[in-house]
């Protein structure tokens, strides 16, 4: 009789158990769902060379809301009248995106750059240092091109909030990525 209840039991414990795992794995499931990969990736040979490797993750807060962080990564060299140009721009981000209509979305993002002071301090104000920082906060909109179900190009156009002497970019600035 003890064994019965015993079994009993433990097969009432086991079947709850079981039930509990896959709402688990259905919740782990969504999460996964909500994350995504993607940004810019871009090459140019020749006189000039350009390599652009700036990946990204986001997370889907809702339908129409979403954030994210990316690091930057950009190599640039020149060929000068027998003088070679070259150098290393990276940093990061973090951006947040609101869709508005279907595949229309606002962007906003903050971004902060490390930049070599002899090709870049414009305003001479680093004189004293081999790198400095540039931040930017950038604001715009743009569509999301789909490719397939969560993938897709994102074309952007953005502007600086804060465009200084020694930033990177002038308004407007056009921006496409990946995103998967």
């Amino acid at each position: 009789m003890m064994l019965k209840k015993f079994l009993i039991l433990f097969l009432i414990f086991s079947s709850f158990l079981g039930y509990s795992q896959e709402g688990e794995k259905k919740q782990n499931d969504d999460i996964l769902k909500r994350i995504f990969f993607g940004g810019n990736f871009g090459l140019q040979f020749g006189r000039k060379t350009f390599i652009d490797v700036s990946p990204l993750v986001g997370y889907r807060i809702t339908d129409k809301i979403s954030a994210g962080v990316g690091v930057i990564y950009n190599y640039y060299s020149e060929n000068l009248d027998g003088y070679t140009f070259n150098t290393n721009i990276y940093g990061g981000k973090v951006f947040g995106s609101y869709f508005i209509y279907d595949n229309l979305f606002l962007h906003s993002e903050f971004e902060a750059i490390s930049l070599e002071s002899q090709f870049f301090d414009v305003g001479k104000q680093f004189q004293d240092q081999d790198r400095f920082w540039v931040e930017s906060i950038l604001v715009g909109g743009g569509y999301k091109f789909l490719l397939g179900n969560n993938s897709g190009i994102n074309a952007m156009i953005l502007f600086n909030l804060n465009e200084s002497i020694n930033s990177p970019y002038r308004n407007p600035i056009f921006r496409l990525g990946f995103i998967f």
